[in-house]
């Protein structure tokens, strides 16, 4: 086996949880080490100036601290659901972008003084879009999975999870049933698994990495 990466992690992170998730269909050997936000390991920020997870840290000094960057080089190395080549790019530029946007917003308004209710109706709009691509096909690129949906899932997620029975009573069926699929998937159950907290000195633990549906 060839050396390990190190990722740096937090567990409920939207960004960490599309680069775990590519990371572990990749089967890309690597160290997971799970931090608390609000203390930030010096190893971490050392690494990295931007001091917020992902980080990926390769064996020949290499840092990658983007999560699309770090989907695209586990990927990139072995893509056994052909998970690349699929489009779907103005997706995802959308959702980290004017989704990203409302979805913060609309969860944290005392921390933005915004009007939660109009970034939610904002966000739905942009999941409506995602809604109609679903009625052509089972995932947002076709009938199998991709980096559209994997680099776009743990966002919605979030939204859906701020208020569920609004969410639930929203006229995006397709949408609910995709979201469910990935989050009961196991992949996702391998990618969410709960860590200890690191601390320097620890034992390492490894990232589940392997084939999974």
């Amino acid at each position: 086996m060839s050396d390990p990466a190190l990722l740096y992690s937090f567990r409920r992170c939207p960004y960490a949880m599309r680069a775990r998730m590519a990371l572990i269909v990749s089967g890309q050997p690597c160290i997971v080490r799970e931090i608390v936000l609000r203390d930030k390991p010096a190893e971490m920020i050392a690494a990295s100036a931007k001091a917020t997870v992902p980080v990926l840290c390769l064996p020949d000094g290499t840092v990658i601290d983007q999560s699309l960057d770090i989907m695209r080089w586990a990927l990139g190395r072995h893509d056994p659901e052909a998970w690349l080549g699929q489009g779907g790019d103005d997706l995802i530029a959308e959702n980290d972008g004017a989704f990203k946007y409302h979805l913060d917003r609309y969860k944290y308004p005392e921390r933005h003084a915004s009007d939660p209710v109009a970034h939610r109706d904002a966000g739905l709009a942009i999941l409506s879009n995602l809604e109609m691509r679903l009625a052509k096909s089972a995932h947002l690129c076709g009938e199998n999975r991709s980096l559209a949906d994997l680099a776009i899932m743990p966002f919605v997620r979030q939204f859906a999870a701020t208020d569920k029975g609004w969410f639930d009573a929203q006229s995006i069926p397709r949408l609910r049933d995709w979201l469910t699929r990935h989050t009961d998937s196991p992949l996702f159950q391998q990618t969410m698994r709960r860590l200890t907290p690191w601390q320097h000195g620890d034992a390492e633990t490894w990232l589940v990495c392997e084939a999974t549906s």
